[in-house]
């Protein structure tokens, strides 16, 4: 485990160095993933890191969780809460669509969660604009390869450096740099909604989608959801659409 923290933070560096940037960032959610990234980034650059805590409708445990791992790992943390922000963009936006008696409501749910995504990587941005530092992502292999995560949202990122990491190494990673406990084993979720979960918006678990990405057995149900997702969310991957030159 040493010998893979140091490849990601000798990698880490040399992203730095190569950018001519000054340090890096990451949006720490108190989650598992953005645990082990603040802790990575910190030691790439113990002088030039930051956490940023923003929440937005969330979870209070869940602003407790991220101070609790910002500590741990010893680095500098600010906190900006976006729910004003978020409430005020949203009104707006929805506001506009039904006077124009263009509003969908039965995408609302969606459309406010990504909105919070999209607000915290704008926020990041803006951050690390004023430190000229680059934005650090959180999503592991699983996440990548489902497509669970917001296009432009927390899918906007400069560096990723765990996104061949399987969810179960993640976890072994985070035990490992000391990350807390309750952390550790708290229930995977994007804070979305009043409990919404990971495994159960997705309709399978981790478990599963490690052993999918390592080549091994798993139920015909599960595997027939996860290769679904990954067809459907191709345009995350895929990055920008263009017409050919002419």
């Amino acid at each position: 485990m040493q010998q893979k923290v140091d490849k990601l933070v000798k990698w880490l560096q040399e992203q730095v160095e190569q950018a001519g940037v000054k340090g890096l960032l990451v949006g720490i959610s108190g989650g598992i993933d953005s645990a082990v990234v603040a802790n990575l980034i910190k030691r790439a650059m113990p002088g030039s890191s930051l956490g940023v805590m923003m929440p937005c409708k969330s979870h209070p445990a869940d602003l407790d969780h991220a101070t609790a791992v910002a500590e741990a790992a010893g680095i500098d943390h600010i906190t900006i809460d976006l729910t004003k922000a978020h409430e005020t963009l949203l009104s707006t936006i929805t506001d506009t669509l039904d006077k124009a008696g263009i509003h969908n409501q039965s995408n609302d749910k969606l459309a406010d969660a990504n909105l919070r995504a999209r607000l915290r990587m704008s926020t990041l941005y803006t951050v690390a604009t004023n430190h000229n530092y680059l934005v650090v992502g959180t999503d592991n292999a699983a996440e990548w390869y489902t497509g669970y995560f917001t296009k432009y949202g927390d899918g906007g990122i400069d560096l990723a450096p765990i996104i061949h990491l399987t969810k179960g190494e993640v976890k072994e990673m985070a035990g490992y740099l000391g990350v807390p406990t309750d952390v550790i084993n708290k229930q995977p979720s994007a804070g979305l909604w009043e409990g919404q979960t990971d495994e159960n918006e997705m309709g399978t678990s981790y478990e599963y989608i490690d052993k999918f990405l390592k080549g091994e057995a798993i139920p015909d149900k599960d595997r027939e959801i996860i290769e679904a997702m990954h067809k459907r969310t191709a345009h995350k991957r895929d990055g920008l659409k263009m017409p050919d030159k002419f």
